[in-house]
């Protein structure tokens, strides 16, 4: 068992590898290492992550076969199965560190902006099931004054819809919930950045940039 904090330092400290073009070799897939992980996994952190092509977590963060356990969706929203994926894991392998990863230019959250500026017909019930969890977070971006600047609303309503997803890890389930508070779970809000590759992990429940409706 890997605490949180070591384990989010690990997490830091792949990012630096991937963004300084270094590989650790001992991350890379080998036979011997599939073999090990034929009786089971343990891996040391969840990544709920978008499914965007361009931002594999173990790519992201440098990490090898059976490192991460990562449950990846458009535009990283929480559902039931969402849910029903961390538990597992914090449970059975007792990971003690989730990450929520968002990003940069993400579809979704463009897609969610889109919907909200001119509603569409064309989105199917599925694709409209992913777009209404994220509109509330930018909803309240908009309605705060943040609509004006499209670049300026997709950036905060990116941070804002990881922060709604951590929140409903750490308060949407009675599991998570007992982990949390006695068992050491941390849950934490993570931004990659296409751009540059680095990770910037801040804190979902005092983000300086965006507080309460007041930009900062």
């Amino acid at each position: 068992m890997t605490p949180a904090n070591e384990a989010l330092e690990r997490l830091k400290a792949g990012n630096e590898r991937f963004t300084s073009d270094v590989r650790d070799k001992s991350a890379l897939a080998n036979r011997a290492r599939r073999e090990d992980l034929i009786g089971g996994q343990a891996p040391f952190a969840i990544v709920l992550g978008c499914s965007d092509s361009r931002v594999p977590p173990e790519l992201v963060f440098d990490q090898g076969l059976g490192d991460l356990f990562v449950i990846r969706v458009a535009g990283n929203i929480v559902a039931p199965s969402l849910i029903g994926s961390v538990e597992f894991s914090a449970r059975l392998h007792n990971v003690k560190l989730v990450v929520v990863l968002g990003h940069t230019q993400c579809g979704a959250i463009n897609a969610t902006v889109d919907e909200l500026e001119q509603p569409s017909s064309d989105l199917t019930p599925n694709l409209a099931a992913i777009v209404n969890c994220i509109k509330p977070s930018v909803s309240t971006l908009i309605d705060a004054g943040l609509g004006e600047n499209r670049e300026s609303l997709v950036h905060h309503a990116t941070r804002a819809n990881v922060r709604a997803s951590v929140s409903q890890l750490r308060t949407g389930s009675i599991i998570l919930e007992d982990l949390i508070a006695n068992e050491g779970l941390r849950v934490v809000a993570a931004e990659y950045s296409l751009e540059t590759g680095v990770v910037d992990f801040f804190d979902a429940d005092s983000d300086s940039e965006y507080e309460g409706g007041v930009e900062h």
